[in-house]
C-alpha cells in the first residue's frame, strides 16, 4: 500500500514537472520577420507617414474651426441633430471588435493558425477603439463638459453607460494587447541589443520586468490572457449593445427597435473582421510577410467574415419585415424612403457592396483567394459605414408632425474630420510597429513547438518561387 502511494505521488510530481504546453523553440526566420519594421525606414515609409500626418493635422484644424463656429459648419441643423459624427463613432468603435473578438475567440478555441495574425489584429483593435472614442469629442456640442460624465453622471442616460462601457472595453483591449508583448519584448531586447536605442530600451525594461520565460511565468501569463479573452467578448457585446440602446430607447421610427442591440453587435463584428483582413493584407505586403501570413489565413478570416455577413443580412431582413408589414404611419414612411424612395439608391448599394458581392467572392472557389478576399473586405468596410449613415440620418431628419424629411449636407469640416480619423488608423499602426514586433514571436514559436513543425525550428525555409525576398533589418522595406 505504501509503495503504491509513493508511486502515485511520484507520478503526480512528474506530471507537474512537464509543462502543459511545450516551451517555444527559437525560429530565426520568425524573429527576423517580426523585427523588420525596426529597420531603417525607406523613402516610401516617410512619404506615407507624412501624407497621413497631414490629413490628421487638417482634421484637427477643421475641429478647431468647428469649436469656434459651432456644429452648423459640420452640416448640423434643427432637422439633423445626429449625423456623420455619430455614424463615425459607431463605425470606428465597431470595427475595433473584429480584431479583439477574433483574437480572443481564436485563443479560447486553440486555433493553431492564429499565430501570425494576433498581434496585428489586437493592435488594430486598440487603435480603432481609441480613434472611435476620440470621435465622440467633435460630436459633442460642448466638449469642454466631458468631465461631467465622471463628476456628475446622469445614470438614467444611455450616454453615461456608453461612456462606461467604451472606457472599460478600451482598457481591457489595451491589456489584452500588452500582455502578449512581454515575452516578445524580451526577445527583441536580446536580438537587437544596442540597436534598440535608449528610449525603446527603457520602455522594454519597464514592460518586461523580471520576465525570464520560466514555465511558471508562462502559466501565469497564459491564465491572464485566458481571463482577458473571456472578458473581451462580453465587453464587446455590451459596448455595441449600449450604442444600439442609445437609439432604441427613443420614440423615433426605425430607431425604436428591440432588435438594434444585437444588430449593432453583428454589424461591428462583420465590419471589424473585414478591417482586420485589410490591415493584415497591407502590412503583409509592406513588410513582405507572405511566408508567414499565407492565403490559408485569409481564407479562414473570409469564412468568418462571410458567416457574419450572412447573419447581418438576416438581421437586416428581420429589422424591416415586422414594422413594414404592420405599416405604422411614421415607420412606413421611413422604410418607404429607404427601400424605394430618396434613399433607396444608397440602401441597395449597401446591399450589393456589403452583402451580395462579398458573399459571392468568398463562396466561389475562383475568387476565394487573397486578392478576391481583400476586394470583398474592401467593399464591406465603406458599405457598412454607409448603412450606419442611413440608420442615423434618415430617422434623425424625419419630421414626425409633417411626415416629411429634412436635409443634411456634408461639409468640408465634417468630411475632413472623418478622413482624419480614417488616416489616424494606419498612421498609428505604422508608428506602433516601429516600437513593438509586428508578429507575435513567442506565440508563433510556441505554436510551432506544439504542432511539431520541426522544419521551422531548425532553419529558415526558402521562399516560394516568385515570392519577394525580405529586406534585412538594417536596410528597409516598406
Amino acid at each position: 500500500m505504501t509503495a503504491d502511494l509513493l508511486r502515485a505521488r511520484r507520478s503526480a510530481t512528474d506530471a507537474q514537472a512537464v509543462p502543459a504546453h511545450p516551451l517555444p523553440v527559437p525560429i530565426p526566420e520568425v524573429r527576423e520577420a517580426a523585427l523588420r519594421p525596426f529597420g531603417r525606414p525607406g523613402r516610401a515609409y516617410w512619404v506615407l507617414v507624412g501624407g497621413l500626418a497631414v490629413v490628421v493635422a487638417a482634421a484637427l484644424v477643421a475641429w478647431i474651426y468647428q469649436l469656434r463656429e459651432g456644429l452648423a459648419v459640420a452640416g448640423y441643423n434643427d432637422q439633423a441633430f445626429w449625423a456623420i459624427y455619430m455614424a463615425d463613432v459607431i463605425t470606428f468603435i465597431g470595427v475595433s471588435y473584429g480584431g479583439a473578438v477574433v483574437s480572443a475567440i481564436l485563443r479560447l478555441t486553440g486555433a493553431t493558425w492564429r499565430g501570425p495574425l494576433t498581434r496585428i489584429a489586437e493592435a488594430t483593435a486598440v487603435v480603432t477603439v481609441l480613434v472611435g472614442a476620440a470621435l465622440i469629442v467633435p460630436h459633442l456640442g460642448r466638449p469642454d463638459r466631458i468631465w461631467e460624465l465622471v463628476t456628475r453622471p446622469q445614470m438614467a442616460s444611455p450616454i453615461v453607460w456608453d461612456f462606461i462601457a467604451v472606457t472599460t472595453y478600451a482598457a481591457t483591449s489595451i491589456a489584452f494587447f500588452v500582455l502578449p508583448l512581454i515575452p516578445d519584448l524580451a526577445i527583441a531586447r536580446e536580438q537587437l541589443g544596442a540597436r534598440l536605442g535608449p528610449r525603446r530600451g527603457r520602455l522594454y525594461g519597464a514592460l518586461v520586468g523580471r520576465w525570464s520565460g520560466t514555465p511558471a511565468q508562462r502559466r501565469v501569463l497564459r491564465s491572464a490572457l485566458g481571463i482577458l479573452a473571456l472578458l473581451v467578448v462580453p465587453l464587446a457585446v455590451s459596448v455595441h449593445s449600449v450604442l444600439g440602446w442609445s437609439f432604441a430607447l427613443t420614440s423615433r421610427p426605425w430607431w425604436h427597435e428591440s432588435i438594434w442591440p444585437p444588430y449593432f453587435v453583428v454589424a461591428a463584428l462583420y465590419s471589424g473582421v473585414a478591417l482586420v483582413i485589410l490591415v493584415v493584407a497591407a502590412f503583409r505586403r509592406g513588410y513582405h510577410l507572405e511566408h508567414h501570413i499565407t492565403e490559408r489565413h485569409f481564407v479562414h478570416l473570409a469564412y468568418i467574415m462571410a458567416t457574419l455577413g450572412a447573419l447581418y443580412l438576416y438581421f437586416t431582413f428581420a429589422d424591416f419585415l415586422p414594422d413594414a408589414y404592420v405599416g405604422q404611419p411614421g415607420v412606413e414612411t421611413v422604410f418607404q424612403a429607404v427601400l424605394v424612395g430618396r434613399f433607396a439608391v444608397w440602401f441597395w448599394l449597401f446591399v450589393a457592396a456589403a452583402g451580395v458581392i462579398p458573399l459571392a467572392l468568398v463562396a466561389l472557389p475562383a475568387t476565394r483567394h487573397t486578392l478576391g478576399i481583400v476586394v470583398a473586405a474592401g467593399l464591406v468596410v465603406p458599405a457598412m459605414w454607409l448603412k450606419r449613415m442611413l440608420m442615423v440620418t434618415v430617422p434623425g431628419t424625419y419630421e414626425r408632425v409633417a411626415g416629411t424629411f429634412g436635409t443634411y449636407h456634408f461639409t468640408w469640416v465634417s468630411v475632413t474630420i472623418t478622413l482624419g480619423a480614417l488616416a489616424a488608423i494606419p498612421l498609428l499602426l505604422l508608428l506602433l510597429f516601429r516600437i513593438v514586433p509586428i508578429l507575435s514571436i513567442d506565440e508563433m514559436e510556441e505554436l510551432a513547438a506544439l504542432t511539431g513543425e520541426a522544419d521551422l525550428r531548425v532553419a529558415p525555409q526558402p521562399l516560394a518561387a516568385g515570392a519577394p525576398t525580405p529586406a534585412p533589418i538594417e536596410g528597409h522595406q516598406l
